[in-house]
């Protein structure tokens, strides 16, 4: 049976990158697409594809109530204008905002928790902010995706979810696009920070790790990847760029050629991560992971298997497991690699993802055919 379905993002990048294979798959089987989300010239991908774009302004930034107020009456009109038989939505803004409109217009909604950012790292006016918004939005939601159990956990504890909830192992990786590569010669070693760069991701400690690092070893090298995301970090960035102990090569469209270059990934996250995808993306891609001991992060590296995970903030302890992989044989670093392709392969595979939604369609279609019935 043929069902409109709205998407809802916050930017286009998000969605190519993580869910053009479900989007594709919702055509093939002749549902008609609707994607909501902010003005950008890059668009024309869904649109050629088949898909009805809604363009949308969603401020990513903070709490501002006059702009996120007339984003929850554009979702309304959207709603009301095209009477989706059901509606995806993805990271906060469009989870929040798009349930208190769905709930409005009662129309059924899946959220999809895709990791919550700084938000409940330590208790704030914006966290109580946020729980509020959560308990009258996506508590009357249809379903409520998680991708980690930290995150769900979390979610129950504070009761901003009722039992309307599942577990999905992340945004999965696309094994094809992401294969299994040889590693580089071990005449250097290369690590890479990909994300944006901004104290919660963890650049701080990367940056010591690389500076006690280098102060040892002469052959590694240790790139940076990403948009400068706070200003205080241009000034660090060039001075450690420029005394060579880190390599900065900004924002990488096709970032897959440089985890190619190199042998391990890291990520130093504070937290707020969902399934982080650089990791998944690496392990499909045989290299070993380094990433700090939170939610999401532990549920992709099996520690000392298939990468190594270090307490949050310590970059003493990081300096540490990047020496661990400094000591490594050759030999014992590609199998590291191999171990991390088998868990993305058995665990991670994006076509788990697609399939968990392509059922709640078909649950959907179901609940409809026993209300005609009835």
């Amino acid at each position: 049976m043929k069902k409109r379905i709205l998407i809802l993002s916050n930017h286009f990048i998000t969605l190519y990158n993580f869910r053009k294979e479900l989007i594709q798959k919702l055509i093939d089987e002749e549902h008609e697409v609707f994607i909501s989300m902010p003005k950008s010239e890059e668009n024309k991908f869904f649109s050629d594809m088949g898909c009805n774009i809604i363009e949308t302004n969603v401020d990513r930034r903070g709490i501002n109530p006059i702009k996120d107020t007339k984003l929850i009456l554009d979702y309304i009109k959207i709603m009301k204008r095209i009477k989706p038989d059901i509606i995806f939505s993805y990271t906060i803004k469009p989870n929040i905002y798009g349930c208190i409109a769905s709930n409005i217009t009662k129309h059924k909604q899946i959220s999809n928790i895709t990791g919550t950012g700084g938000t409940f790292l330590k208790k704030s006016m914006l966290s109580e902010i946020a729980k509020v918004l959560y308990k009258i939005s996506i508590k009357k939601s249809y379903k409520v995706f998680f991708q980690n159990s930290g995150d769900k956990d979390f979610f129950v504890e504070n009761k901003m979810v009722k039992g309307n909830y599942a577990m999905l192992p992340g945004s999965g990786v696309n094994l094809e696009q992401y294969k299994l590569c040889k590693l580089p010669s071990d005449d250097e070693i290369n690590f890479i920070f990909i994300g944006r760069v901004m104290k919660i991701k963890g650049i701080d400690e990367y940056l010591e790790a690389a500076k006690q690092i280098k102060e040892k070893h002469s052959n590694v090298n240790f790139y940076v990847a990403g948009f400068i995301e706070e200003e205080k970090y241009k000034t660090i960035i060039e001075e450690y760029n420029s005394k060579g102990i880190i390599k900065y090569i900004g924002f990488q469209k096709d970032i897959k050629s440089w985890i190619e270059k190199c042998h391990c990934t890291v990520l130093p996250s504070h937290g707020g991560e969902g399934v982080p995808n650089v990791l998944l993306e690496s392990s499909a891609m045989g290299r070993v992971c380094i990433a700090s001991d939170i939610n999401g992060s532990k549920d992709v590296i099996d520690n000392n298997k298939t990468g190594y995970l270090f307490e949050v903030r310590k970059s003493d302890e990081l300096a540490n497991r990047i020496e661990s992989i400094l000591n490594k044989k050759y030999s014992e670093i590609i199998q590291m690699g191999l171990n991390a392709r088998n868990k993305v392969e058995k665990e991670f595979n994006r076509s788990i993802i697609i399939e968990n939604y392509l059922s709640e369609v078909r649950n959907i279609e179901m609940e409809y055919a026993n209300e005609k019935i009835c």
